[in-house]
């Protein structure tokens, strides 16, 4: 329920503002039910918006009120809300919205594309509306899931990077040109989540459509970056595609290398991949020896496992949901409590927190609505039903309401 909420609002806020809430009584059904309804009339409000004043740009600027491209000119906001559609219930926009893109989307164009954010948007938006269709009961192409428009789509924007990975190390490049492949004055530094952040939607490929070679050089990339790890088992944030040589050493589990862990632990569970959970399990012990204090996740030097940034990041948040799945629950737990306090101390997660002084880093105050937070709550939930969490779903909505407020008088 949450989650669509931060896949139509991402990006439209750019302060935090402080949320200051009496205290709340248990959550009820009906209080669920009457937040379900909030939650769609949100999702209307940015989607009729976008389409009122931004389409066919990738996103609506909400303050000017007008569209402009982002990551690739893919008219992406149709393509996150595919699945959200589905979710809501809303087939009829979705076949709709399914036309246009077959109508209107090129990705043989002449523009330069983040390979890990066209991964994760296009290439993965694609993939889930293709998988959701048939629970949304819409009409099917003889052979699904192994055709379909949304899945030739989505292979058609994976071809395209394919180049970026044709490295030394199989390592790919940060950066890819849709209609000519990688520019030869391309950087070859690539942080590590960029590197790591693509087994799910490239095997998830190969196994539909029967093409190896997606999966393959998912693979090959894994293999990259775990070699390439220090002695005593950390990973840093940038990494030189071409030689393995890291460029910057501080190591943790936030922005530049956060979901190069969650790829390792979801594509296990996706794959059935022992090899891939081993891994994982082999980093979570350097990461609880080296970068844990208190239940709280610092950055460390890479090789010697000393404190260099007392920090914590609001893409950290998806670590509690991590450790759930892995069937830590106690430490999840303890962990997401931190954050939840963060969260009520400003309405919202700054980018950077620092521990021990409890506030947040000068110009990194900003929230701009990132999903990871809700999403540990979301698998915290389901394995504990514990009503805290319901607590945080509330209170994200009351939050996103409240500021968007404040933005339409300002």
């Amino acid at each position: 329920m949450i989650g669509v909420v931060y896949l139509v609002y991402a990006g439209l806020l750019s302060a935090v503002l402080p949320v200051h809430n009496a205290r709340h009584s248990p959550i009820t059904q009906q209080d669920m039910a009457k937040y379900r309804d909030r939650v769609k009339s949100m999702f209307y409000h940015a989607y009729n918006n976008y389409l009122d004043n931004a389409f066919p740009y990738d996103e609506l600027r909400p303050l000017t009120c007008d569209g402009q491209d982002t990551w690739g000119s893919f008219s992406l906001t149709l393509i996150d809300a595919l699945d959200t559609l589905l979710i809501i219930g809303n087939t009829t926009e979705f076949q709709r919205v399914v036309n246009v893109l077959q109508d209107t989307v090129d990705f043989d164009i002449d523009v330069n594309a983040s390979v890990f954010e066209t991964n994760i948007r296009v290439v993965g938006g694609l993939l889930s509306a293709h998988l959701l269709s048939k629970r949304a009961g819409i009409e099917l192409e003889p052979g699904w899931p192994c055709s379909g428009p949304l899945l030739r789509m989505a292979e058609d924007a994976a071809r395209k990077l394919l180049p970026a990975f044709d490295t030394p190390t199989g390592m790919p490049f940060g950066t890819v040109n849709l209609l000519k492949g990688v520019n030869p004055t391309e950087t070859p530094v690539t942080c590590t989540a960029g590197v790591g952040t693509y087994i799910i939607e490239f095997a998830t490929l190969s196994r539909l459509t029967g093409n190896p070679e997606f999966e393959r050089v998912a693979r090959h990339a894994l293999k990259g970056l775990w070699e390439s790890r220090s002695e005593i088992g950390l990973v840093g944030n940038h990494i030189d595609v071409m030689t393995s040589k890291w460029v910057a050493q501080d190591a943790g589990i936030g922005a530049g290398i956060d979901s190069y862990f969650e790829y390792l632990v979801k594509g296990a569970i996706l794959l059935q991949d022992e090899e891939m959970m081993s891994m994982f399990l082999d980093y979570n012990k350097a990461i609880q020896n080296y970068t844990k204090y208190d239940d709280w996740y610092v950055w460390v030097q890479m090789y010697k496992g000393t404190v260099s940034m007392p920090i914590f990041q609001s893409l950290e948040a998806f670590w509690p949901g991590l450790q759930s799945l892995i069937g830590d629950i106690g430490n999840g737990m303890r962990t997401f409590l931190n954050y939840y306090t963060v969260w009520k101390q400003f309405g919202g997660l700054p980018e950077f927190y620092n521990i021990p002084q409890g506030f947040t880093v000068d110009k990194r105050e900003g929230y701009p609505l990132r999903p990871e937070l809700i999403e540990s709550a979301m698998y915290l939930y389901k394995a504990t039903k514990d009503p805290t969490l319901l607590e945080l779903g509330r209170d994200a909505i009351e939050s996103i309401e409240k500021i968007n407020q404040r933005c339409s008088r300002s």
